[in-house]
């Protein structure tokens, strides 16, 4: 490749971040002492979790074998529908579900039969591979072998996500068409005069929408408490749509990361959309070419896809510093917790009280539950550098988390191909 773009400076790749402006719309306390017996309970409940996942695994195999000498579709599923005393729609999933990991996905079926992951996180796999050939949903069978235990059943989605668009580009483009063209508004009427108003709608219309109202919101609730954030924020819906010439409308910011050889059309990696997870490298240069998107640069560690510098300013002052932790960690870094940065806050792992540093290996995003959540009795945190943590729970088991890296490491050798 040729031009501007041909090498990284300082061999670090660059990753970007912009924003895209839509018309449309504590301190921790001190821990207890370590409760042994709250930890037994806790060890034998999760003993038996990993026995349910692995009965799971049995059953899974169970069911495809069923269905594959039980008669046609229709009779399996109404049979099963039967015997569980479940509806259809529940005996449909299940015969779907063990059929696919059975003769497509060897290692998440292999995960769950070794407890790593129960039948709910296996069918976020089996969901977003069903429209994918055989060939591609083995590649991403063996993808994500390493990606699927300890993780949440959100974090594998997007992980599955990722890599149907990384394996099968052309036809997750193909497939997105269709359902883009279906878009639409839709009403349901509930009980005690309330009717549910939803739209299915573009991802990235849907999230400027929603930030939008957020932050009106957000703003509301601090004049008028008498209010809750969720009731201002349906006020605010119910007014812009109400509203005849459609003025006094604020402008969204929604935040997407987007490697920069992937943004001029030299790679076709996924991007990633703040609060919904991956998205195809064509919606992001769409998103991109909005006259009103703004941008910043964010360098990453080729070695870990870690991000180095955002922006342009002097990485330690307070603004950059913040800009960079928002960037860095996208989300709430509690494990489980998806919550996007801009709707979270910025807090120390160890905290100023206790002598806790400002800088980037001391701080890290926390939505406003798990900053509420580190004063209760017995919980603590250990930095590990680079917005990392070692989590001590009251009964003394420990969980390590750090963010996210923006890539997969890459070497030398790839990144002077990509020159």
């Amino acid at each position: 490749m040729t031009g501007p773009f041909t090498h990284y400076a300082n061999s670090v790749p660059y990753f970007v971040e912009f924003e895209l402006a839509s018309e449309y719309g504590r301190g921790m306390t001190s821990t207890l002492a370590y409760n042994p017996k709250a930890a037994r309970f806790l060890d034998t409940s999760f003993d038996e979790e990993v026995s349910l996942r692995q009965a799971q695994g049995r059953q899974v195999r169970a069911l495809a074998e069923f269905a594959a000498v039980g008669g046609s579709r229709r009779s399996v599923t109404e049979e099963i529908a039967l015997r569980f005393s479940v509806t259809r729609n529940r005996a449909f999933l299940l015969v779907e579900t063990s059929r696919a990991l059975v003769s497509r996905l060897p290692n998440t079926l292999a995960a769950l039969e070794r407890g790593d992951i129960d039948l709910y996180k296996s069918s976020k796999v089996t969901q977003l591979t069903r429209e994918v050939s055989d060939e591609v949903a083995a590649q991403i069978d063996a993808w994500l072998a390493e990606r699927l235990a300890g993780r949440d059943p959100g974090a594998i989605r997007g992980s599955v996500s990722y890599a149907v668009q990384k394996f099968d580009p052309d036809g997750y483009r193909e497939r997105a068409a269709k359902k883009r063209a279906l878009r639409r508004i839709s009403l349901e009427h509930n009980d005690e005069t309330m009717s549910t108003l939803s739209g299915h709608l573009p991802t990235e219309v849907a999230s400027s929408l929603y930030a939008s109202m957020s932050r009106s919101a957000r703003s509301r609730r601090n004049k008028d408490k008498s209010r809750t954030l969720d009731q201002h924020r349906a006020d605010i819906f119910a007014e812009r749509l109400l509203a005849e010439d459609g003025r006094g409308k604020r402008r969204a910011h929604i935040h997407v990361y987007v490697d920069l050889l992937t943004l001029v059309g030299a790679r076709n990696d996924p991007a990633t959309l703040a609060g919904y997870g991956p998205i195809p490298d064509w919606l992001v240069r769409e998103i991109a070419s909005d006259s009103s998107s703004t941008w910043s640069r964010l360098i990453t560690d080729s070695a870990t896809g870690q991000l180095l510098e955002a922006g342009a300013d002097k990485y330690r002052s307070p603004a950059s510093l913040a800009r960079l932790i928002m960037a860095r960690d996208r989300e709430c870094t509690q494990p489980g917790c998806h919550c996007p940065a801009e709707f979270a806050e910025i807090d120390h792992i160890v905290p100023r009280a206790r002598k806790g540093k400002t800088d980037h290996h001391n701080c890290h995003i926390h939505c406003k539950g798990h900053n509420l959540l580190r004063e209760e009795p017995g919980w603590s945190a250990v930095p590990t550098g680079n917005g990392g943590m070692i989590i001590t729970t009251p009964s003394g088991h420990t969980y390590e988390t750090s963010p996210e890296p923006f890539h997969e490491p890459r070497t030398d050798l790839e990144e002077n191909t990509e020159d």
